[in-house]
């Protein structure tokens, strides 16, 4: 008998980004950057929590994820213009490539989608 499949899944965390030159630094990177942007008070960020490490799993070589408490940056995240959470933004060499806000809660589906859209906007952009 193999290991129980909790110990053969790699649990991917998702780098925290507590100061502006953290987020400069991680969006200035040549590949695809998504930063969640969220807060421990809200509950549509916490709906997303249980699938997240899955999705990171799945776009693992063709994203990196980051993620900033909007409470922490409040000047960075207001000057990004950051009002609903939990929001995406793509970067990529620190431009914005695409954004996910909505009022709704966002479905892991949904998410995807927007993975997918980030790295077409990407390639269309080219290098």
């Amino acid at each position: 008998m193999g290991a129980p499949a909790a110990q053969l899944r790699r649990v991917v965390q998702m780098r925290k980004i507590t100061t502006d030159e953290a987020f400069r630094d991680a969006v200035g990177a040549d590949g695809i950057t998504v930063v969640v942007f969220k807060t421990t008070w809200c509950k549509d960020c916490h709906y997303i929590e249980p699938f997240m490490p899955e999705v990171q799993t799945k776009y693992a070589g063709r994203i990196e994820f980051a993620q900033i408490d909007r409470d922490d940056l409040p000047d960075l995240c207001s000057e990004l213009n950051i009002l609903g959470i939990p929001s995406f933004i793509a970067f990529r060499n620190g431009k914005e490539l695409i954004r996910f806000v909505s009022k709704l809660r966002k479905t892991r589906e949904e998410i995807e989608q927007f993975l997918d859209r980030a790295i077409e906007v990407a390639e269309a952009m080219g290098s």
